[in-house]
């Protein structure tokens, strides 16, 4: 690829960059949210038509004007969001679009046989009668791998694979990485993860506000290098000091009080207490129960049983709007789906549970939500050309930022963060570290669930391991390490 640009209103999305992929290798593609990865890989599939410049494919120009020619061209590209058909099988999702024909009847064997022969190929067991629906994020994974090879791919971008793995399946999927590019198959691996890039990558091509800042050989990096490279600073410290913290026996009572808190198949009598400035912090594996219990905190998912409290007072929640209007707030783990309304504007996102504020005699006022909005974009440095830019269109970074933004205008007395940076990249997580310890230091109880031990272990005050729905053990600052950890998360460690 030569010479991309791409503009759209307001935005210069890529100008002039230059990336190229080398058959066998590994070529991570990293910047902050915004810099440009996924434009100019959705104009390498086709999804996207650029406004100049040349693509070249085994030395010869090119036009990819669809996906179609890319498929063609041999070329193919892994959403972080699966682009699968949940009801269909495992078999029919790989070979959707090329099934085999007998006369004018699909061929049912001839379909199961050459999908077994590609999940061979990769080395992985996955069900091929199974419903896509029924499997796990990382087979899921493994079913969008096999659909690229289906069309015998040259080129496989792969956006964020890692965002729902767990270590072992992230160890897993390394594997099948290697096995493709020992192939001859070129990889695009884009991830904000720094530990993954340096584990996989053979070389790194850093993007800056659309702009190709460097490309050049992994081992000629360090993480803090690629960071500066992306963000234009350095970062020396993403996580806040131990001292920010109040300690958690500190205040006269606790700011959140849960007991013996249920719902039934996914909580089991769970209770725990957060003080006033107290990061809270929930670690487990997938499955162990830390989104349901965040969602039973606030309102999303009514508990079966057990009690909520706030300042002492017990709470009686029988939907979000009762938790909200008491003082609690859940920044969820899909933005997209659950946190935003992506065909609203930012100033429609922020004011959307708070619309009483600004409305007098039944009618919003326009001017006061755009004049609020527009302090708290600036205080959380939201990158946006307008307040009336539809949310649909920011980085993961900023649509985070808006969604914080919602329950700061009215200050909540307890923010839940579910995955509070997944998605996002360095510059925008440290600025979210740094809004959730400010917030913390003017009194705001946070619970915060992360599948990012280092995460947890960085920005928590205390630790809780949830395990099978309950919390197995808690952990004082400073007292626990990423192993220990998982111990009790696997259930190799007694309680």
């Amino acid at each position: 690829m030569r010479g991309i640009a791409k503009t759209y209103p307001g935005v210069r999305a890529l100008d002039g960059v230059d990336f190229d992929v080398r058959s066998g290798e590994v070529h991570a593609l990293v910047g902050e949210n915004g810099a440009g990865k996924s434009t100019l890989m959705k104009i390498l599939a086709g999804a996207v038509a650029p406004d100049t410049g040349e693509i070249d494919v085994e030395g010869k120009r090119v036009t990819i004007a669809s996906p179609r020619d890319a498929e063609r061209l041999r070329i193919a590209i892994i959403y972080q969001e699966f682009n699968l058909v949940p009801g269909l099988d495992v078999a029919a999702n790989v070979l959707l679009g090329r099934e085999p024909v007998r006369g004018a009847r699909l061929d049912h064997a001839a379909l199961y046989a050459r999908a077994n022969e590609i999940f061979t190929r990769l080395a992985v067991m996955v069900p091929l009668r199974a419903e896509v629906r029924m499997l796990s994020v990382a087979q899921q994974q493994m079913v969008e791998i096999a659909k690229a090879l289906s069309v015998d791919a040259r080129v496989i971008v792969m956006d964020e694979p890692s965002a729902s793995l767990t270590p072992d399946e992230v160890a897993k999927l390394f594997d099948v990485i290697r096995t493709l590019t020992k192939a001859g198959v070129g990889v695009v691996y884009i991830s904000h993860r720094m530990e993954e890039i340096f584990t996989i990558a053979d070389r790194i091509s850093v993007l800056r506000d659309g702009r190709l800042v460097e490309t050049g050989d992994a081992k000629s990096y360090d993480i803090g290098s690629v960071i500066r490279l992306m963000v234009g600073r350095p970062l020396d410290a993403h996580f806040p000091q131990p001292g920010q913290y109040n300690a958690p026996g500190g205040a006269a009572q606790p700011r959140l009080s849960v007991r013996e808190l249920t719902l039934r198949g996914r909580i089991n009598n769970v209770s725990f207490d957060v003080a006033p400035g107290e990061i809270f912090g929930l670690a487990g594996l997938v499955g162990s129960g830390r989104t349901s219990l965040l969602r039973g905190i606030c309102g999303a998912d009514i508990p079966t049983s057990g009690t909520v409290s706030l300042d002492g007072a017990v709470l009686t929640i029988r939907g979000p709007h009762d938790a909200i209007a008491a003082g609690l707030a859940l920044v969820t783990e899909d933005r997209k789906a659950q946190g935003l309304v992506l065909g609203m504007t930012i100033r429609e996102n922020v004011t959307l549970p708070h619309l009483d504020l600004f409305a007098h005699y039944l009618v919003v006022d326009k001017r006061e939500e755009t004049s609020a909005v527009a302090k708290l974009s600036a205080d959380l440095r939201i990158r946006t050309p307008s307040l009336e830019q539809l949310a649909r269109n920011l980085s993961g970074g900023n649509q985070q930022k808006v969604v914080l933004a919602k329950w700061l205008l009215e200050r909540a007395s307890v923010i839940c963060f579910d995955e509070p940076t997944r998605g996002i990249d360095v510059g925008a997580k440290a600025e979210i570290y740094d809004l959730m310890t400010r917030l913390a230091a003017q009194g705001t109880a946070i619970v915060m669930a992360s599948s990012e031990l280092p995460e947890v272990l960085g920005m928590s005050s205390r630790i809780g391991v949830m395990r099978g729905g309950r919390i197995v053990h808690v952990y004082a600052r400073g007292e626990a390490t990423q192993e220990s950890i998982i111990e009790f998360a696997t259930g190799a460690s007694a309680a």
